[in-house]
């Protein structure tokens, strides 16, 4: 599984992305090779791609948020 922690809230683009649940946070990708670029804490840029239907996680986690999703979906 993958994870990174950030200090920002991440909105994504609705023709790439759609979130699926509020409770826990949960978006998930609409088409193949979807970017998303994540800035950590320790302020590294991560660029992920994932495939269509990869699921994304997102919690809040005191002042950051905990990014998870299943190593499979990357490409």
């Amino acid at each position: 599984m993958g994870l990174l922690y950030t200090k920002f809230y991440m909105d994504f683009d609705e023709p790439e992305w759609k979130q699926i649940s509020n409770n826990p946070i949960v978006f998930q990708t609409q088409k193949d090779n979807v970017i998303l670029e994540v800035e950590d804490t320790a302020q590294k840029l991560y660029k992920l791609v994932f495939k269509n239907g990869s699921k994304f996680n997102m919690f809040r986690v005191t002042g950051k948020f905990r990014l998870t999703w299943d190593d499979d979906d990357v490409v």
